[in-house]
């Protein structure tokens, strides 16, 4: 009897990586979802800085306007918690819970370069002292360091405060994140915050299954990266008779849902303005699907990242917010018919984010092409 060999699967390219993943990622229309949904669906937002989840949601969604996140976290249905690759998410409640657990044994490894300076303290003991502490009332990092080297005086209070943040899921209170307002970061534990305990992490299949639908299709070193843990090839074979496969142009297995839509390559992306460290620059082990290589490092200057601007779905240049004008600086010169949907773009983010604001207040300018 003679053995058939499988079909090759097929393969994708860029362009059709491009597609399918802004598809998830809410960015080749505007999305009806909600601003909680949204979050939800991309399995938080980055939130080094305030303003990015605000920006991440109008590049997104259909009649967004900040007051909605705003509202959310005010009424503790979103919250500010370190969380994948040891960054600051905004995340739903839910996630909050169950997120924070499963990306806990990279809290734990990130700890190990902090041990030098924990000698002779009792990790157990410190996360309860820390809790009883945030949970007093919110902490700044500079109170929790103080208060926990009165306990601990011969150990690194930088290390100290690091455990606390590591073996705790610590939130920030508000109203730091809130829009228009102002305040230092303040930490409380997430149970104390939401009033409620944390719940199991969630089984790896569970969420490899979410990360496919916002981030897909994906290969297993993207979810790795994306979630800042490692070993999680055993889930993904676990699901492998439920999931699709494919290759990109590399030769590298891809997994993605049955019924998830992989749009045509050729499909219209219209430009985005983007925040500074946005998952969709940041969720893949292979950045080529939004980051043309050419480009790769010019987002990024040491270790602060810039905003960004999508042309054709790829990145294209950087744009930035001054008194009077926003500013856009392309990688290189922009045809007028593009010039002009970028132009048209950035009314629109400037009018979701800034509605009370003259409609005029704002000069769109192109600076020069910058060059590496």
């Amino acid at each position: 009897m003679t053995k058939t060999t499988p079909p090759a699967a097929p393969v994708l390219g860029a362009r059709a990586l491009n597609r399918a993943t802004l598809d998830r990622q809410l960015l080749l229309r505007p999305s009806s979802l909600s601003a909680g949904a949204a979050v939800a669906h991309l399995l938080g937002l980055q939130a080094q800085n305030v303003k990015p989840p605000y920006y991440a949601l109008a590049a997104r969604l259909d009649g967004f306007v900040p007051q909605e996140l705003s509202t959310l976290m005010a009424e503790r249905a979103v919250v500010r918690i370190v969380s994948m690759r040891s960054t600051i998410h905004t995340h739903t409640a839910d996630d909050c819970l169950t997120l924070r657990p499963f990306v806990q044994p990279a809290r734990d490894r990130e700890l190990t370069y902090f041990r030098k300076g924990l000698t002779g303290v009792d990790l157990d003991r410190l996360a309860a002292v820390a809790r009883d502490l945030v949970e007093a009332e919110p902490r700044t990092m500079k109170q929790l360091r103080e208060a926990l080297s009165a306990e601990w005086p011969d150990a690194d209070p930088r290390s100290l405060a690091v455990a606390a943040r590591c073996g705790l899921p610590l939130v920030q209170v508000t109203p730091r994140g809130l829009w228009g307002r102002s305040g230092q970061v303040a930490l409380t534990t997430a149970e104390h915050w939401l009033g409620r305990p944390a719940e199991p992490a969630p089984a790896a299949d569970t969420v490899v299954r979410r990360y496919l639908a916002a981030f897909g299709p994906a290969s297993v070193k993207d979810m790795q990266t994306w979630a800042g843990l490692t070993r999680l090839r055993e889930a993904f074979e676990r699901l492998r008779p439920h999931l699709l496969t494919f290759r990109d142009e590399h030769g590298v297995e891809l997994f993605d849902l049955p019924d998830a839509v992989r749009p045509d390559p050729e499909t219209p992306a219209p430009p985005r303005f983007l925040p500074e460290f946005d998952n969709l620059l940041l969720s893949h082990a292979d950045r080529t699907r939004v980051v043309p290589p050419e480009y790769w490092g010019r987002s990024w200057q040491g270790n602060q990242a810039h905003c960004t601007l999508l042309v054709d779905g790829f990145l294209a240049g950087l744009w930035k917010l001054e008194k009077d004008a926003l500013v856009i600086e392309p990688f290189a010169r922009l045809a007028k018919t593009r010039q002009a949907d970028v132009t048209r773009e950035a009314e629109r983010m400037l009018a979701t984010m800034y509605p009370q604001q003259p409609r005029h207040q704002y000069d769109i300018r192109f600076g020069a092409v910058v060059r590496p």
